[in-house]
């Protein structure tokens, strides 16, 4: 006959998930660790493209640059709308840059400077 092995001394192998959830705080830990580490390290931070402001002496020209060609007008009730070349009312759209409009590179420069797309 074979060897008798008392039941509770059978140790049964846990499935790899169990392992793997039952240490789910110390990985997340690690991996936050490793990129803060590799972030500092490496110090290349993401820096944010300049926006003009308002107030600087760029936006306030009369004419536009080459290849700026998105319109940024201020309505009735001060919303701020970006039109694009193309849309119903961009031939009709002009730039008053004593009221605050400008022209923009991007749509993604006239987004972040807080303006939204026209609707139509």
């Amino acid at each position: 006959m074979g060897k008798v092995v008392h039941p509770n001394w059978v140790r049964r192998r846990r499935p790899l998930w169990r392992s793997l959830m039952a240490a789910r705080l110390p990985i997340a830990l690690v991996t936050l660790g490793l990129t803060s580490a590799a972030y500092f390290a490496v110090g290349n931070e993401p820096r944010l493209p300049t926006v003009h402001s308002a107030g600087s002496s760029s936006s306030r020209v009369a004419f536009h640059k080459p290849g700026c060609d998105i319109k940024g007008n201020i309505n009735e009730s001060g919303e701020h709308i970006y039109h694009m070349p193309g849309q119903a009312y961009y031939l009709a759209t002009r730039v008053n840059p004593a009221r605050g409009e400008r022209w923009f590179c991007s749509q993604w420069e006239a987004w972040w400077a807080g303006w939204r797309k026209a609707k139509v």
